[in-house]
């Protein structure tokens, strides 16, 4: 099952293979308005709809 969400805001960039820390606001299923946060591969911006395979929430003690 795949999950829309919004991007939220970019974090940044994470080494030289176009991957980007993103904040994105889950559009849909049992966390519907949940902000989570997640590495992305590709090119994107701020509003664009992004696909994920999970929300489940990730450990954030790497990025105190």
């Amino acid at each position: 099952m795949t999950i829309s969400a919004e991007v939220v805001s970019v974090a940044g960039k994470l080494g030289i293979k176009g991957v980007s820390r993103v904040r994105a606001r889950v559009l849909e299923g049992d966390d519907r308005g949940k902000i989570i946060t997640r590495n992305v591969v590709g090119p994107l911006k701020k509003g664009d709809i992004i696909i994920l395979k999970e929300t489940g929430m990730d450990t954030e003690s790497a990025f105190r």
